[in-house]
């Protein structure tokens, strides 16, 4: 596909690199030379300097061919966004879509406007982590959790404590006990993805990655060997976008929340903006300032502030005081698994998020969601299957389906089944799809 991006940020730039490694063909726009000249120097990727809303700029990067235009110039550039996507697919650009901060703009009825400009999707980063990190809250043993087909079926990460029951069983001794309500798709070891066999037997501090159905999903939880709390005491230290929507999620169950912020005039805008948390104007670096906030009566801490440091060490502090859950915003990659040894729960990262919405455009109309996962280059894709999929040919162990890949579960109208070797798909089921980075574009012709 000829891809552009226009915006060289963070987002920007990773969205770039990490599009070109699957063998796109990228130009990215910006006018600051230094970003290009660092995005240009390990990639292949072709760089226009210029202003995106520019026409002059948007035609020499090749808008008018181009698959796919995503506009992703930082937060603060939300308006240029909007009008350099409009324009892109105004010069023939065939799918386009925008960074937004707005969550204005996403509601249904105004989505029609953007629809009318051309511009085939928003997407909010912001808001995307503050629904994972109430999610997590709500499945506050999981380190990642992810509902496919209304909560048909989930996606369900955790690391094995020491009391897991899984610990030194077998794949295939893990299937008879859970009666086929649930299966490990993936397991995270030593930094290398494993895609499990029936005799594979896992071991303490893996990372499990498991497609559960509904009925099976508490069962699952309940195997990393971590308690479910109810988190009814909530702490958020950084009181950004992200705080801000989570804390707003959160009051509808939550007893007590508490939301630390070092900006006097974002602690004002916090205080009119929500309706039963306490915002607290300090500094969340100040151990002694959580601990008189009363961290240690907290059944989960969330930290969203801007330095992946503060999250990751604060997080560290509140671990240390015994938080159930803790949950840290690490836009840093050198420092997610980092994270993740020094015991932070789960890591939210937003140009992983922002991945995941991005590469689905790359891949067939067939595929509704992808997720790229913390902590490996894996994706979770769910496929609407064609009527002429190949994946409907046969049974699965028939269909030399890519061994770097496995189907996890799959929905059929009103019910939801695990998948296994046996397991035939047909036309319309929804399918979950665990697969590693060199394996996507194989599964894809199988949903074609």
């Amino acid at each position: 596909m000829r891809i552009i991006v226009a915006g060289a940020g963070e987002i920007g730039s990773h969205l770039a690199k990490m599009l070109s490694m699957e063998y796109h063909e990228i130009t990215v726009i910006s006018p600051d030379p230094e970003s290009l000249e660092d995005i240009a120097s390990d990639s292949d990727i072709v760089t226009v300097e210029g202003h995106p809303t520019s026409i002059e700029t948007l035609v020499q990067a090749g808008a008018g061919s181009a698959d796919l235009f995503i506009a992703v110039n930082p937060d603060s550039e939300q308006d240029i966004n909007i009008v350099s996507a409009a324009l892109a697919k105004k010069l023939g650009a065939k799918k386009v879509t925008a960074r937004i901060n707005n969550e204005e703009y996403q509601k249904n009825d105004n989505r029609i406007i953007f629809t009318d400009l051309g511009i085939d999707s928003l997407f909010y980063p912001e808001k995307i982590a503050a629904t994972e990190i109430v999610n997590l809250l709500k499945q506050n043993n999981a380190s990642e959790f992810m509902n496919y087909s209304h909560g048909k079926l989930q996606l369900i990460v955790y690391r094995l404590e020491e009391c897991s029951p899984m610990v030194d069983r077998t794949v295939a001794e893990l299937r008879e006990r859970t009666q086929n309500l649930f299966r490990s798709v993936a397991i995270s070891r030593d930094g290398k993805t494993i895609i499990p066999k029936s005799a594979t037997r896992f071991k303490l501090g893996d990372v499990v990655y498991l497609v559960s159905k509904k009925e099976g999903m508490e069962q699952a939880l309940s195997l990393s060997g971590k308690p479910k709390v109810s988190v009814r005491n909530l702490m958020i230290l950084g009181g950004g976008r992200i705080g801000e929507m989570v804390a707003r999620s959160m009051e509808k169950q939550a007893e007590n929340i508490k939301l630390i912020e070092l900006r006097p005039d974002r602690c004002a805008h916090l205080s009119e903006a929500l309706d039963r948390t306490l915002v607290i104007n300090g500094d969340g670096r100040n151990s002694d300032l959580l601990m008189q906030e009363g961290l240690k009566d907290m059944e989960a801490f969330v930290a969203v502030t801007s330095s992946s440091e503060t999250n990751i060490l604060s997080c560290v502090v509140a671990k240390r005081m015994g938080i159930p859950k803790v949950i840290a915003e690490v836009e840093n990659f050198e420092y997610i698994k980092l994270a993740e040894e020094m015991g932070v729960d789960s890591v939210i990262n937003k140009k992983l998020i922002t991945a995941g919405k991005i590469f689905r455009f790359t891949l067939s109309n067939k595929v509704r969601s992808i997720k790229v996962l913390n902590g490996t280059d894996a994706v979770v894709l769910e496929f609407i299957v064609n009527t002429n999929s190949k994946i409907t040919t046969g049974r699965l162990k028939e269909l030399n389906f890519p061994e770097e890949a496995i189907i996890g579960g799959y929905v059929r109208g009103n019910e939801s089944f695990i998948a296994d070797s046996e397991s035939t798909i047909r036309p319309y089921d929804q399918v979950v799809v665990f697969a590693n980075p060199d394996a996507v574009d194989k599964v894809d012709k199988f949903f074609l």
